[in-house]
Order: structure tokens, then C-alpha cells, then sequence
């Protein structure tokens, strides 16, 4: 059960309490007041066979007694009744219910879910504060008090913390479209709630309060669907680094838990948030400074302290204050005093009329690259600061998303303050507060952008599967857990990460000696032992070996020393190979980790024998392309010395992507990675090389596109076929696509575009073609038919998309065929390969919707078997085609 009557949840026409009471200090008594309250307009009825009536309200004995069936249901009442109650409430026809109810065990709980699952009844919690929703008037809880009416929807594991951000919204006069505490979340969850939150009208903008993911896989699908249509903001909690256990790898040492959990945020285009005042500051921030694109901030005060605070703050925060250009400059001249600060921030002084703000915030206004402007009052008893607010809030109102504020002060400016906020202006209360809130906005456009980058293509060839196949199986066969690092580099070498050439050889000193003759040059000699994992830190390595002499010598070294240190340790042998020169190469760390909540992760950093203590690394979650692998790379302090520094020239960095690339293609590839660590990854102005490697196995198959959160490319679905006399490629669509994409519509006629989106064709923008291209495969798909011998020069010849409901009962189609191909069967070979994908994905029903003048595609689908009738929610120009579908 994903998102089915989550409307009967959050817009009930009808609420029935069993377990109201009238005893004081009761659950089931506040529940109860609280919705007659609340002002609820539906129907109401309380159940409690003790009593006639309740607050003047005929009570109910049991479900049967009922006079209506009730879309909601709020029980208040013993663990061991819910159970019962809920079988009784689906067979009646309830479709949602909130457990207030705590205490349940695990078997009650099992048997709560099994009465439910029949009849579709949506359960949230148990052990929950229950559900309030302000336009409905519906307050189905037990909090101390009613929600204003807003735009803000907050979903809450914690019940407590739901009722203190209540108090405090309260007390701001901040507003919600739904407030929801999910409390043990045996049903609904997070997944859920986006869906429907993303699509439902009052809600602008999204809060979540979250302390564990329970479907990883669900959460990210959900949250980048809704990620894209308003803003998501996150407080995690639990940031303290319990999650970082002691590991064998370097990676799995600094893949810590709360550090995943930030990948996952960021992956999803959410803003992730460190405090709950920064919660409510961001959302303010998005809901009305969201569509402001500036990278700089200008500053008008009228006062020089406020000035430096702010400066001050945005140093500390990494924000750049915008330089005033010589227009601009000129036109404040004549508008300000002499005396004001000719320059960002801008001190209007503190004797300014309200006129003076009015001329000051025209100049800005006019000016270029005051794109986003910070207006901090500080009050004075020359002028009224309601008289200030009054004269500039029309004037910023008429410019939504230019000005952010602060009125500095209490009561003295809580008119003004209320001025601006009821012109919808986002208001602060300092200075430090407001740039802090700027830079959560730009982190947020980072991340939208890092969702719709569109990426280059690796460079990688396939990787030798076979090859890396028979590496693992003969591993686990033998019952090793760890590779020696012969086969490791093989392993990275099937997956086309350059290696640096390795020779294995028994563990005497004369052995040792006969390989560095046939290497030649300076070699480097390791030791290979399964209890010795970090080789450096126990002696294991030596480097720059010349010479029979110096190769005996230490191999013997070698041997005594860890005799002495580690008689535990087996010593199967040494490992040598060249010494590698590379004067400008810089060390890095590329490894792989599965976490315990989002599945297999990446990890990439500065590299070498200091790695844990450097401690710069970051985390992605796969699969990663060009764009993702850069903004990988992007978040590390070592990104500056790949960029070149000192007569350093820049390192390669598409060849340290594709290293990237390649180790999220094994991933996905070999489940029974379980830890990777390539490190020390060199990487250089020419490419990059693997000196070092370690991988850990496990038979329980962690890693594999089953456990990733988010769905890899399905190359499952890739089919070659002959298209009169072409040779087509059938396949998913990448976000690799977006220029072949516009391409295809570039070629397309404008009335075969308007028959396709309903509109008169323009051409797209960037985000417009990163959204069909950049698709979520767990719940979407974009069939291409692809000629990569096109003359034309346009290889997608035409493209059918699908994009099924969350719960997978329905999806809805659309289907694009380039204008000179039509009528030659495209479209029907297209529409089977979506009717054949959309069977096998379980969906029940395919539906759509088509112009009535596009008869070809109206006869097409009718061969197809389609249904084809009007439909009473669409202009009569539109006709509904469905067809049920036999899964396969």
C-alpha cells in the first residue's frame, strides 16, 4: 500500500473518535474536543459504549452503530481492540485510520496490518500525535493547541517535537497545509506523504522531520519526484558520528552514517537543515524568496553596524556581497547623503525618511546586479518604522522574490514586521539569521541543479563481466573474504580502471629477487598476508627498490619484522611491481561501502597512508554519471589541487569520473562486493592509476542493483531489432540524451508537437528537457528507438513514455515519432514495447489522453485495443483512452 486514500486521511468528509471520552486527562477526551474545536465542517461522531452523548453529541456503542461510514477513523482506545476495530472499520468501508494508540506489540501490529491490507485502509502510526490539516478545520490530535491555515505541510516521527514546533508556529504566526506525526509507522511513512504532498494544492513547500528511513528505495523515488515540483526540507537527527564503527577499510572507517544520509539529501535535490529554527527559516526562505537566482547579496541599512554583522556573517558563510556598478553608484549619489558608505553594504544613514528608502530601494531595483537585496532596519525615534514599512512594502510586493528583511528590534518594529510578512515578504530576526538564510538557498539551487545537470558520457567500454566473474567466484569458492591484491587490481581492471602492472610471488627473498629482475628498474615489494589489510602500517611495503641486493634485503626485513610483530599472520607470499613515476600525480582515495540503511555508497577523497586523519573525503550514492562523479569530486578540499596549483597543471579530471563510474558500475554489477578501496588513486594531467586495492566479498550479496536506493539504468531492457531495413537500438532514455532529444523535437512538426503536449510547440528549456530525460526508473520510463546511422543526424526516431501512479494500479502514457517516420509502424512498435514493459511491471491499467482531431494515433490505439470515450473532466476537444492489462 503506497499513497491509496491518503486524501481520506488528510481530507476526510467524515470522523468517527472511538475512545472519546469525557474523563479528564484522557487521550480519547482531547482528540475529541480538539475536533469540534477545530472547526470541522464534516460529520463527527464519538464511539464509547459507556456513554449516550458527549459534549451534547449522540455517542456511539460500537462500528455497527454508526449512522454514516466514516472516511477517517481516530482510535484512542486499548492496544489488544485495534486490531479488531480495524477489520471492522474496512469491511464497513473506512479507507484510513489514525492509531493514537501506544503499547502495541509486534504480533497486534502484524494483526492491525493483516485486517487492513483487504480493504486498502491506510493506517498512520501507532503511538502517533495524529493528523491536522487547517483548511479542512480538521484536528484529529491530541496537541495543546489548533494550526493556523498556511503552506507549509510538516511530517514528523516525533510526536513531542511536532507539538513544540506547533507552540512556536504559533507563536510566529506561521501557517501549515497539514501537519502529520507518523509516530511508529507501520503503514504510512515518509514515501507516502511526499507523493501526496507533492500533488496537493495547499502545500507549498514540505518539512520532514526524520530520524529513520525504513524503504530507502521508496523514500528517494518519492522525494525526488516531490523535490521537483516544490521544496523539500530536511532535519535529520542523530548527527553524531555513533554510525562510524571501527572498519577494516579506509572507507567503511569514514563512510559514516550521518554523512550517507547527507548523499541522499543531496542526491534527491532536498535541503538538508541543522536545526529546527533553520527548518522554518528555509521554508519561509523557499516559499518566498525560491524563484531569486542571485549568486551575490546587496545590503541597504541604516545602520553601519548592521552592516558589518551582516559582512561579518556572510564571510563566515561563504556568501559573496555584490560590488555596486558605476550606474548604480551614480544614481545613489543623488539620492543619498554625502556622508553614506559608497559602497555593499549600503548605509542609507540612520536619519533616513521613509523617502530615502523608497529612492534607494527604485535605484536597486533598476540596478543589474542587485538581484537579491538584504533590507536591515535598525529602529530610531526619528522616523516610525511602520511609517518605513508602509511606504516600501507595495514597492517590494510588486517585485516578489527581490528582498529579503530584517527589522532589528521587539516591539518597537512588530508592526513593520508585520507589514512586510503580510506582504509576503520573507522577514528575519537579525542579520546573521537572514544571510544564513541566503546561503541554505544557494546550497538548495545547488542541489536542484546537481538534479537536472545534464552529463557527458562516460568513456568507459564494457566492462570483461566473465572475467571479473570467475575473479569472485573462485575467491568465495576458496572461502576467502578479502582478495590478495593481484586479484583486486584484476577486479578493477575488468571494469577498466588502469592498474599498475603486479606480479605475485612466494614468500621468500629469492623469489622476490627473480621477479624485480623481470620488472626492472626501481620496484615496490608488499607483503600478502589475509590479517594484514593496511600493509604500510604494519611494515608491509617498501619503495624504490634498485637492485637485487636492496629487493633481498628487504624482503628479508620483511619477514623477521612481522615474524616478530604478527605471528598471527600468514605470510602467503609478496607482490612486486614497478615503482611508478609521476612527479605531478595527486594521491586520492576511491572506495565503496554498503550502508546499513541506503545500500551500496561511494567514497572519494585525498588519498594516502594519512587518509583517516586528512579525513576530506565525501559521499555519493550510485549509480553515477560524469555530472554526479564532478560533484562528487566537487565537495572534497583535494579538488583544489586537481585544478592545478604552483606550475601543477590540472589533474584529468573526466579520467578520475570514470574511475569513479566504474566502481559504481561494480556495484551494481558483482552483489557480493561488500568494502572497496582503491587508495592510492593517482591521478595526473594524463589519466589516472590504481597503485594500491583492496576488496572485501560476501557470499550475502549486499551490493547488486536490488539494494541500491536509487534504480540504476535498466540495460535489462535494451533491445536490438530491424526497422525496414534499419537496425534500431530499443532502450531506456539516459540523461545523457538531452541534446538527441532536442534534436527530435527540433525535427518534429509543429502540429505533430502541438498533438503531442496540447499547447502551441516553443522550444524547451534546459529544465524542461533535463525532466524528460532525467527520469526516476522505479516509478517512469522513456522507451527511445535509436539509429545510430541516422543520416539525418538525429539518432531518436521517436520515444514512448510511461509514468505509473505510486501505487501502480494506473499509468499514463504519451508517444512522440519524428514527423517524416510516421505511419511507417514506429509508433505501433513503440506502443507494444510500453504495453510489454508496463505488464511486466505489474500495472493493472494504461490510460491516456489524445486531441480528437489526431485520428492516427485515435486509430491505433483503437488496433491496439484501447478504449476510447470522452472524459467529463477534460475539455471536450480531449478524449480518455485505457486499456486493462494482464500483467505478465
Amino acid at each position: 500500500m503506497t499513497q491509496r486514500h491518503l486524501d481520506r486521511l488528510l481530507h476526510p468528509q467524515s470522523v468517527a473518535v472511538f475512545g472519546a471520552s469525557d474523563k479528564p486527562a484522557r487521550v480519547g477526551t482531547t482528540v475529541w474536543r480538539n475536533l469540534v474545536a477545530g472547526g470541522f465542517k464534516g460529520q463527527l461522531a464519538p464511539v464509547n459504549p459507556r456513554l449516550a452523548e458527549l459534549d451534547g453529541v449522540r455517542c456511539h456503542r460500537d462500528v455497527a452503530a454508526l449512522p454514516f461510514t466514516p472516511d477517517l477513523a481516530v482510535l484512542c482506545t486499548p492496544p489488544h481492540t485495534v486490531a479488531a476495530l480495524v477489520d471492522e472499520l474496512g469491511r464497513r468501508g473506512t479507507r484510513a485510520a489514525v492509531i493514537v494508540t501506544a503499547g502495541l506489540t509486534p504480533q497486534q501490529k502484524q494483526a492491525t496490518l493483516a485486517a487492513a491490507r483487504p480493504h486498502l485502509l491506510r493506517l498512520l502510526g501507532p503511538n502517533c500525535i495524529g493528523v491536522l490539516s487547517p483548511h479542512a478545520g480538521l484536528n484529529a490530535s491530541f496537541t495543546q493547541a489548533n494550526a493556523l491555515p498556511g503552506e507549509l505541510a510538516l511530517v514528523s516521527q516525533s510526536g513531542a517535537l511536532l507539538t513544540a514546533l506547533l507552540d512556536w508556529a504559533n507563536t510566529e504566526r506561521i501557517g501549515f497545509s497539514h501537519l502529520i506525526s507518523l509516530g511508529e509507522h507501520m503503514d504510512v511513512d515518509f514515501g507516502d506523504l511526499l507523493d501526496h504532498l507533492a500533488m496537493d494544492r495547499h502545500t507549498r513547500a514540505i518539512l520532514l522531520y526524520i530520524e529513520s528511513i525504513t524503504a530507502p528505495r521508496k523514500f528517494m523515488s518519492a522525494a525526488r519526484a516531490a523535490a521537483r515540483v516544490k521544496p523539500v526540507i530536511v532535519v535529520k537527527a542523530g548527527r553524531a558520528a555513533a554510525g562510524m564503527k571501527a572498519a577494516a577499510s579506509h572507507t567503511g572507517a569514514m563512510a559514516g552514517e550521518d554523512m550517507v544520509f547527507d548523499a541522499a539529501i543531496r542526491r534527491a535535490g532536498m535541503l538538508r537543515v541543522d536545526t529546527l529554527k533553520e527548518l522554518f527559516i528555509a521554508a519561509q526562505t523557499l516559499a518566498r524568496f525560491r524563484d531569486n537566482r542571485s549568486a551575490e547579496l546587496m545590503v541597504m541599512t541604516n545602520g553601519g553596524g548592521a552592516g558589518v554583522m551582516v559582512a561579518d556573517a556572510a564571510s563566515a558563510l561563504g556568501v559573496k556581497l555584490a560590488r555596486p556598478g558605476d550606474a548604480l553608484m551614480r544614481r545613489l549619489n543623488a539620492v543619498l547623503p554625502a556622508t553614506w558608505s559608497h559602497g555593499n553594504p549600503i548605509d542609507i544613514i540612520g536619519d533616513a525618511p521613509a523617502q530615502r528608502y523608497v529612492d534607494t530601494l527604485n535605484a536597486l531595483f533598476d540596478a543589474p546586479e542587485a538581484g537579491a537585496i538584504l533590507f536591515a532596519h535598525a529602529p530610531t525615534a526619528i522616523v516610525s518604522s511602520r511609517e518605513i514599512a508602509e511606504a516600501c512594502a507595495p514597492l517590494i510586493a510588486a517585485r516578489p522574490g527581490r528582498v529579503m528583511s530584517c527589522w532589528m528590534g521587539g516591539d518597537t518594529v512588530a508592526p513593520a514586521r508585520r507589514c512586510f510578512e503580510d506582504a509576503g515578504i520573507a522577514d528575519y530576526e537579525t542579520p546573521e539569521e537572514a544571510v544564513r538564510a541566503f546561503a541554505l538557498m544557494q546550497t538548495y539551487r545547488r542541489n536542484q541543479a546537481a538534479l537536472r545537470q545534464t552529463p557527458t558520457a562516460s568513456a568507459n567500454a564494457e566492462p570483461d563481466l566473465a572475467g571479473a566473474r570467475r575473479i569472485v567466484d573462485a575467491a568465495l569458492a576458496a572461502g576467502r573474504e578479502w582478495l590478495d591484491e593481484v586479484d583486486a587490481k584484476a577486479l578493477l581492471a575488468a571494469f577498466g580502471v588502469r592498474v599498475v602492472a603486479t606480479r605475485r610471488v612466494p614468500p621468500t627473498p629469492g623469489a622476490a629477487v627473480a621477479a624485480a629482475r623481470e620488472v626492472g628498474g626501481p620496484v615496490v615489494l608488499k607483503i600478502v598476508s589475509p590479517e594484514i589489510l593496511h600493509k604500510s602500517d604494519a611494515g608491509g611495503v617498501r619503495l624504490g627498490l634498485q637492485g637485487d641486493e636492496a629487493v633481498r634485503q628487504a624482503a628479508q626485513e620483511m619477514l623477521d619484522q612481522l615474524q616478530g610483530q604478527r605471528p598471527d599472520a600468514r605470510i602467503e607470499g609478496f607482490t612486486v611491481q614497478a615503482m611508478a613515476q609521476r612527479p605531478h600525480a595527486q594521491e586520492l582515495i576511491v572506495g565503496a561501502h554498503v550502508d546499513a540503511i541506503f545500500g551500496p555508497v561511494l567514497l572519494f577523497g585525498q588519498g594516502g597512508t594519512a587518509v583517516e586523519v586528512v579525513g576530506d573525503r565525501a559521499i555519493a550514492l550510485p549509480p553515477l554519471n560524469r555530472a554526479l562523479a564532478r560533484d562528487l569530486i566537487d565537495r572534497t578540499r583535494v579538488a583544489r589541487l586537481l585544478a592545478g596549483y604552483r606550475g601543477r597543471p590540472p589533474a584529468q579530471l573526466d579520467a578520475v569520473c570514470d574511475a569513479l563510474i566504474a566502481v559504481a558500475r561494480m556495484l551494481a554489477d558483482l552483489p557480493e562486493l561488500a568494502e572497496l578501496d582503491i587508495n592510492p588513486l593517482w591521478a595526473d594531467e594524463h589519466s589516472v592509476l590504481a597503485l594500491d586495492a583492496r576488496v572485501r566479498l560476501s557470499a550475502a550479496r549486499p551490493s547488486g542493483v536490488a539494494h541500491f536506493a536509487v534504480r540504476p539504468y535498466p540495460s535489462e531492457l535494451e533491445r536490438h531489432l530491424v526497422w525496414r531495413g534499419r537496425r534500431l537500438l530499443l532502450r531506456p532514455i539516459r540523461p545523457e540524451d538531452e541534446a538527441q532529444h532536442r534534436a527530435l523535437l527540433d525535427a518534429s512538426d509543429p502540429d505533430d508537437l502541438r498533438m503531442r503536449f496540447f499547447q502551441a510547440p516553443r522550444r524547451m528549456t534546459h529544465d524542461e528537457l533535463a525532466r524528460l530525460t532525467q527520469i526516476d526508473y522505479e516509478r517512469e520510463m522513456a522507451l527511445v528507438a535509436v539509429d545510430e546511422h541516422d543520416p539525418t543526424g538525429v539518432s531518436t526516431l521517436g520515444v514512448a513514455r510511461l509514468v505509473r501512479d505510486p501505487d501502480n494500479v494506473e499509468a499514463e502514457f504519451a508517444i512522440l515519432v519524428r514527423s517524416d517516420l510516421k505511419r511507417l509502424g514506429l509508433g505501433r512498435l513503440l506502443m507494444q514495447a510500453l504495453l510489454d514493459y508496463a505488464a511486466g511491471c505489474g500495472t493493472q491499467r494504461i490510460i491516456g489522453y489524445v486531441l480528437r482531431e489526431n485520428l492516427a494515433m485515435l486509430a491505433l490505439l483503437r488496433q491496439l485495443g484501447f478504449d476510447i470515450r470522452p472524459d467529463e473532466h477534460q475539455p471536450s476537444e480531449i478524449v480518455r483512452v485505457s486499456r486493462e492489462l494482464r500483467p505478465a
